[in-house]
């Protein structure tokens, strides 16, 4: 008995919160109802100037800043080394690629790139110049400790 009263009163909460949850989700369909078909987003550019990006957190990945349409990377081939091996930069000036990836798991250094950091893509993505999904609150750590060192010269 004690439970079916708690389930009686739940009811209405749950129907409650989903409804207010249904205006509040951001979705893809750009608010098309689900019966009908939106209208379809214009697939985002991507940011082809050669020009290095600025890393968001220690150890991320670099950014590609150019175009890798038709790039073959597999078992047999692998452009992205045709400019960034170590071999190839002086000619291509692009930047080597890291030590890193010359490295083993035992953390002995190989004189290629290690098999599990030969597919680039796995890490490496093209930036696109696509609207946020959800806005991002984020501050780089550079910011926090300009803050920080901010409030304790003016507490002194």
């Amino acid at each position: 008995m004690k439970h079916l009263r708690l389930a009686i009163l739940a009811v209405p909460l749950f129907i409650a919160t989903a409804a207010a949850a249904q205006n509040q989700v951001a979705t893809l369909r750009n608010n098309a109802p689900l019966a009908e078909e939106g209208e379809a987003t214009q697939i985002p550019g991507i940011v082809n100037t050669d020009i290095r990006q600025v890393r968001n957190y220690p150890d991320q990945p670099p950014l590609i800043p150019h175009k890798t349409d038709n790039y073959q990377v597999d078992l047999n081939s692998n452009k992205c080394l045709t400019c960034h091996s170590r071999t190839a930069v002086e000619v291509s000036q692009a930047p080597m690629i890291s030590v890193t990836h010359f490295m083993n798991r035992e953390g002995q250094t190989l004189g290629a790139v290690s098999p599990r950091r030969y597919f680039c893509n796995q890490c490496h993505v093209v930036q696109t110049n696509a609207r946020p999904l959800v806005e991002n609150e984020f501050v780089d750590i550079d910011r926090v400790i300009d803050y920080v060192n901010a409030q304790q010269s003016g507490a002194d």
